[in-house]
Parts: C-alpha cells; sequence; structure tokens
C-alpha cells in the first residue's frame, strides 16, 4: 500500500448539516474507493469527525471530498483539518463508521 509514497495520517472535523445525511456512509465508501483507512464518527456537538490514513496524494483527495462534496443531501459549513503526521505503517485496516 505504501506505493505512492509517504503515508500521512490526518484528523477532520465537518461542520454544517452533516448528521442525519447519511455523511458518514458516504464518507466510508470515499475512503474505501481511495484505498484508505481510517474511522468517521457523529459529535454532540453536531459535526462529523474522524480521521483518514493512507498515502498523500489519496488523503489530498479525501481532504477535498471532506471539505466540498460529502452525501448529496450534505451542507458542509467548513471542514477543518488537524494534527497531520507522516506515519511508517497504517494504524487501521479498514475505513469504519464508529457509533
Amino acid at each position: 500500500m505504501a506505493e505512492g509514497g509517504t503515508l500521512i495520517s490526518v484528523d477532520y472535523e465537518i461542520f454544517g448539516k452533516v448528521q442525519g445525511v447519511f455523511f458518514r456512509k458516504y464518507t466510508q465508501t470515499e475512503g474505501k474507493k481511495l484505498g484508505l483507512v481510517g474511522w468517521v464518527q457523529n459529535t454532540d456537538e453536531g459535526t462529523v469527525q474522524g480521521q483518514v490514513q493512507g498515502p498523500i496524494s489519496k488523503v489530498r483527495h479525501m481532504q477535498e471530498w471532506l471539505e466540498t462534496k460529502g452525501s448529496p443531501k450534505s451542507h458542509i459549513d467548513r471542514a477543518s483539518f488537524s494534527n497531520e503526521k507522516v506515519i511508517l505503517k497504517l494504524d487501521y485496516s479498514d475505513f469504519q463508521i464508529v457509533k
């Protein structure tokens, strides 16, 4: 999986109308489609947060998707990305929805 260069890990939080619109399901599907691993969950504050890991180019693609697309019925006000770091190996084997 490490072909395509450096692996990175990024935390994210998405603000807007992102709960009750299948945002987590679409995020999981998009992450898997890109071959990324990580997790996504709803927060008590009405946002969606998670972590994504994989090759830099794929993670960048996922960040753009989280910031601009999301699920069809969602309305994204803003996306916050933090704790970006280079990792030597993936911490997860799949892209999970955390309840």
